[in-house]
């Protein structure tokens, strides 16, 4: 029977976020191990999952030593790194032989000893299998490719959806590919190529026609050239200070020759030419309230990004600015997610389910994102923080926040949390017993994922971003030194 290794190991790295990713950081989130991969993970709009569901249907024998994924943060740490990919050594080394290799990376992960992750484990596992063995590996829409990663790698393929909500779908056609590669019948190679921006592709977005979804239509063409595989765009990751950072494009051809390469110099082109374009308008916090104050009366909530203070962006998601707007603005019946403070979190459990706690909340890490704020609230609700998500991104994945805590400030219930999550399903709210359909107003600490599941609830949505969060796009404002360079918008227009 074909053997095959299946392991997830990922992260997006914020270098600018001085918080390190530890071991403590992936158990947060997501570190399973051997048959708890396949438990936890199987049955989920999830790579993995995909990877397994390929393995029944061409009959191969699994082998899943770990999946890891944390909350973007600051670079994982040397030992955290050497832990994680050591036991996909190992299994390499002591469960094979293997006749290929499934690995659901990001792309964008950065360690305190090498600013390629992906490329570095993709190095150790190269130097331990043999060469002729296939590895196929998905990256996340804003992976950050870099040149070692395509030289390392067979087959990449990379989610086409911003939010991702094709993550399962991206698996089966990397899986597809591996099958064909194991029955002989394709040889494939990787090329990337990348532009001079730091940033570009609209950010990924692809909820409404734009630069990203016109790069992706340009892949589709790419399709009929000869010995062209697959073909995929990254929009970049630009919050990381490498070499690579930035959009990218990428194709998986039969057999080796240097003229596939050139076959996505257009869309590179294309990016850069479009590189300015956005389908999304940021407004100040000012502006956004006084659109909720003027907007007529709904059955539908209006939704608002915390862009700047975006989790899933690696922002410490404790950012208060937009809190203490809302706070001071006095809006009601607003329900707000989510707010990282454990310590606040602690105090009002010991004070009670029921209880008026007087606590100032949020901007612990660095108060320039802004700083606590003291209120004065009623706890309306303790919970595990543990729940599955809804969908429609990552459906059936695991979600545990830790204690978590619901705190009505004059009508905003605010859900504080132990541990750092992007907001972009339902379920963060709705476990707490928070229903986002009856709410006047709902925030999400979210710079697009949450449209997926928002959306559709929502009578309008608007994004916030105050130019100084980890997460804003304030990139002159950031130190860059390692970024290639001139780079759009370090050096251009």
């Amino acid at each position: 029977m074909t053997r095959v290794l299946i392991a997830g190991f990922m992260h997006e790295t914020n270098t600018f976020s001085q918080l390190p990713t530890t071991l403590e950081s992936y158990r947060a989130r997501g570190l399973f191990y051997n048959d708890e991969v396949s438990q936890r993970l199987k049955g989920t709009k999830t790579e993995i999952a995909g990877f397994l569901d390929s393995c029944e249907k061409f009959g191969w024998d699994p082998v899943t030593p770990v999946y890891a994924n944390a909350t973007p943060s600051g670079k994982v740490t040397k030992d955290t790194f050497e832990a994680i990919s050591s036991i996909i050594i190992t299994s390499l080394e002591n469960d094979g032989p293997f006749d290929g290799v499934l690995l659901a990376l990001h792309g964008a992960m950065v360690c305190t000893h090498v600013d390629d992750g992906e490329g570095e484990l993709l190095r150790l596992i190269k130097e331990r299998v043999n060469p002729d063995i296939p590895i196929a590996i998905t990256l996340d829409l804003h992976a950050n490719v870099t040149d070692e990663m395509a030289r390392l790698s067979d087959i990449i393929v990379i989610y086409r959806t911003y939010p991702h909500i094709d993550q399962y779908e991206i698996a089966i056609e990397a899986a597809d590919l591996m099958n064909r590669t194991l029955k002989r019948e394709i040889k494939p190679r990787c090329y990337v190529r990348r532009g001079k921006m730091l940033d570009g592709a609209d950010h990924g977005r692809t909820t409404v026609p734009g630069p990203m979804t016109e790069a992706l239509s340009s892949t589709k063409d790419l399709l009929k050239s000869p010995g062209i595989l697959s073909a995929s765009v990254a929009a970049g990751f630009p919050w990381v200070d490498i070499h690579d950072t930035g959009p990218s494009a990428v194709i998986v051809a039969n057999g080796d020759s240097p003229s596939y390469a050139k076959l996505v110099d257009p869309i590179i082109a294309q990016l850069f030419e479009s590189r300015s374009r956005t389908t999304v308008n940021s407004l100040s916090i000012e502006n956004a309230l006084k659109i909720v104050e003027d907007s007529p009366s709904s059955n539908k909530p209006i939704v608002i990004s915390d862009f700047a203070d975006n989790p899933g962006g690696g922002g410490y998601g404790d950012g208060t600015h937009l809190l203490r707007g809302i706070i001071e603005a006095k809006l009601k019946n607003v329900a707000f997610g989510t707010l990282y403070d454990p310590s606040a979190v602690e105090i009002c459990i010991q004070q009670g389910l029921g209880a008026h706690v007087v606590v100032a909340i949020g901007g612990k890490i660095d108060p320039k994102y802004g700083g606590p704020v003291p209120v004065t609230g009623k706890v309306t609700a303790v919970t595990d923080g543990k729940f599955n998500l809804d969908g429609p991104m990552m459906a059936g994945t695991p979600v545990d926040m830790g204690p978590t805590v619901v705190l009505d400030v004059d009508g905003i219930e605010i859900i504080v949390t132990s541990q750092r999550y992007q907001v972009f399903d339902l379920m963060y709210f709705k476990h707490a017993r928070i229903d986002p359909n009856k709410k006047k107003v709902v925030v999400v600490k979210s710079a697009h994922h949450f449209r997926a599941a928002y959306a559709p609830i929502s009578s309008q949505i608007l994004v916030v971003d105050i130019g100084s969060g980890l997460t804003s796009r304030n990139y002159k404002k950031l130190s860059y030194e390692k970024v290639r360079r001139p780079v759009y918008p370090l050096d251009f227009d």
